[in-house]
């Protein structure tokens, strides 16, 4: 199936994503003991992703880390996702030097040639951070409104969002899968070499002996919510994760198994939509 392209720009907010603040002389070193991402030495010029995983290795969110000075960290996040990681994360502060809040912070999404060509992906300056281009289109977070930027619309947004193949966890799919089940690892979400996290053993037995049998991949021909079941000959074989559509053509980002994939055999929604298999802008592949 044929992707149209996408000739977008200018910028949007994007209320249903939020900052949660650590704050203190302890933030980074008590995130850096959470999060499945290196955090103490992250610098201010860069972002990177990170998750939050159960003791069982499953990931409660993702979001994408940044540094606002030594003793500040943000967790760019779906907003539904804030308090409840919020609350989870206070239970373990415990004599740490750290507050977690809300920050203030209006995010907006901006696509297009406002979005400086040098900065590269995952680099912050100037207020933005580079996100992994989509269709052509170079994509940025701004942590304030874009001056001079023009109107940007959701399901543009989206559709980007969908084919730069970086799935987020929602309230409907937290603590389903473990990182690598929607490729997290292959995105830079997870520093193996960082030490321990909750869930560490689990996440780093799937890396390491080859038990991780499923990957998110992208399917083209319809939406569906997050959390909805797929199926192929009838049996589920994977989740929606995400979904977008644009100017008659829709998408979705699906956690499956790699068999089901593989296989000639089609890949429908419960109600026996067909979907297409389309290609992410980076390679997949089981964990060797």
């Amino acid at each position: 199936m044929t992707v149209p392209s996408l000739d977008a720009q200018g910028a949007l907010p994007l209320p249903h994503w939020a900052v949660l603040r650590a704050s203190g002389p302890d933030a980074a070193s008590f995130l850096h003991g959470q999060l499945t991402q290196s955090v103490t030495d992250l610098k201010e010029h860069e972002a990177r992703l990170g998750g939050y995983c159960n003791v069982k290795g499953r990931m409660q969110a993702g979001f994408i880390l940044c540094r606002e000075d030594a003793e500040t960290i943000d967790l760019l996040l779906p907003r539904e996702l804030l308090a409840p990681l919020q609350k989870k994360l206070s239970m373990f502060v415990l004599r740490a030097k750290c507050k977690l809040a809300e920050a203030p912070v209006a995010l907006h999404g901006l696509v297009g040639d406002a979005v400086p060509e040098d900065l590269p992906v995952w680099g912050r300056r100037a207020g933005l951070i580079r996100l992994p281009d989509a269709l052509g289109q170079r994509r940025a977070l701004a942590l304030d409104a874009p001056a001079g930027a023009g109107a940007l619309v959701l399901e543009a947004w989206n559709w980007l969002e969908l084919h730069a193949g970086v799935p987020w966890v929602v309230a409907a799919t937290s603590e389903h899968f473990v990182p690598q089940m929607i490729n997290w690892e292959l995105l830079g979400g997870v520093n193996f070499k960082k030490g321990c996290f909750p869930g560490q053993e689990v996440v780093a037995r799937s890396q390491y002996r080859g038990t991780v049998k499923r990957r998110a991949q992208l399917l083209l021909g319809a939406t569906a919510a997050p959390g909805s079941e797929l199926l192929q000959n009838g049996e589920g074989v994977g989740e929606v994760l995400m979904s977008a559509a644009w100017q008659g053509q829709a998408g979705l980002l699906a956690e499956l198994q790699l068999a089901a994939w593989e296989s000639d055999a089609p890949i429908t929604l419960p109600d026996g939509t067909v979907l297409q298999r389309g290609a992410l802008p980076y390679a997949v592949k089981a964990p060797e």
